[in-house]
């Protein structure tokens, strides 16, 4: 817990298999990952003998369980701070990619986990967390947490559930309205029909 870790590789195996958090602050937010800066427990009679052990570089950090949106990207970028502390949650690693959940202080005691939260806002949706250890019943824990974040925006119809809601609206308008078509097309041809036998 002392060890700075510049690479994901060198977090030992147990750390994540335990799901340890580690603290960090933020580099900067790509794409799909934030690049965290990670701070180890600082004891005060190994400090200077510390940052002669700590290496340069940072860890990547993907948010698990949410495949996010495209506004879901940009509000990550918007409300992740260069230098801002955090903690993450290690779940998994992939190559030199972590799957954690990540979580910010947001005053006192109040930590958000921004896994939930972006699921709450509808900004994405939840995704298999990949090679998440089967310790029974612990990995469902961590998906009940997502999915119920996920209903709660689906219910509000929030981010893409309220675009997807519109989208089944004007689909159901478009496919009554050749429904209508489609009948009335039948009854033309059928008066045409009797017309045409009757006489």
């Amino acid at each position: 817990m002392v060890t700075k870790f510049t690479r994901a590789k060198d977090i030992p195996e147990q750390f994540i298999k335990k799901n340890v958090k580690l603290r960090g602050k933020v580099v900067c937010v790509n794409e799909e990952t934030i690049e965290i800066d990670h701070i180890p427990i600082s004891l005060p009679v190994l400090r200077s003998v510390q940052k002669k052990w700590h290496g340069q570089g940072s860890l990547l950090v993907r948010l698990a369980g949410v495949e996010l949106t495209q506004d879901g990207k940009i509000w990550l970028q918007n409300n992740l701070q260069p230098s801002e502390m955090l903690w993450f949650q290690l779940l998994n690693r992939e190559d030199s990619m972590l799957d954690c959940f990540v979580f910010i202080n947001r005053g006192g005691f109040i930590n958000d986990c921004l896994n939930v939260v972006l699921l709450k806002e509808g900004l994405g949706r939840t995704a298999y967390i990949r090679g998440i250890h089967p310790v029974p019943g612990h990995h469902l824990a961590f998906y009940k947490r997502l999915l119920q974040a996920e209903i709660k925006a689906q219910k509000a119809r929030k981010g893409l559930w309220k675009q997807e809601s519109q989208m089944n609206i004007l689909t159901s308008t478009v496919l009554s309205n050749s429904i209508i078509q489609h009948v009335k097309q039948f009854f033309s041809l059928m008066t045409n029909y009797w017309k045409k036998f009757r006489s």
